[in-house]
């Protein structure tokens, strides 16, 4: 069993710093409950809190689009917990049903033609080669 999370009254001076930015970058209230289990080890607290806020941070992509990119490697990866915040993140940034469903269809579809050419060890074509 892992140990319990991190909460805000608890943490140190650096978890809490990292704590107050992830609140005050995301506009929430308190930090969910995926930085308050990294939050047991401050140094990966906030190495991965800045890749986070800088990853998905706009710029050539569009803040909704990399959250679809995200929700749809959360779901390869089988990550029920991502699958759910990212979902979340996705609809507040404009993802509609629609669009949800074109997400996880081309998410499927990818999944298995990416099994098939690995299955049958397709060789890649040369026009395809950079």
């Amino acid at each position: 069993m892992s140990s319990p999370p991190i909460h805000y009254e608890a943490a140190s001076d650096e978890v809490r710093a990292v704590f107050d930015d992830i609140k005050a970058s995301r506009n929430v209230p308190d930090v969910n409950n995926f930085w308050k289990y990294l939050a047991r080890d401050p140094v990966l607290l906030r190495r991965t809190w800045e890749s986070v806020k800088e990853v998905m941070a706009p710029g050539a992509l569009d803040p909704l689009t990399k959250e679809m990119i995200y929700l749809a490697v959360s779901v390869t990866n089988g990550c029920a917990y991502c699958i759910a915040s990212h979902t979340a993140a996705a609809r507040k940034a404009g993802m509609t049903d629609a669009m949800f469903g074109e997400v996880m269809a081309v998410t499927g579809m990818a999944n298995e033609t990416n099994r098939l050419a690995n299955g049958y060890r397709v060789p890649i074509d040369r026009m395809f080669e950079t």
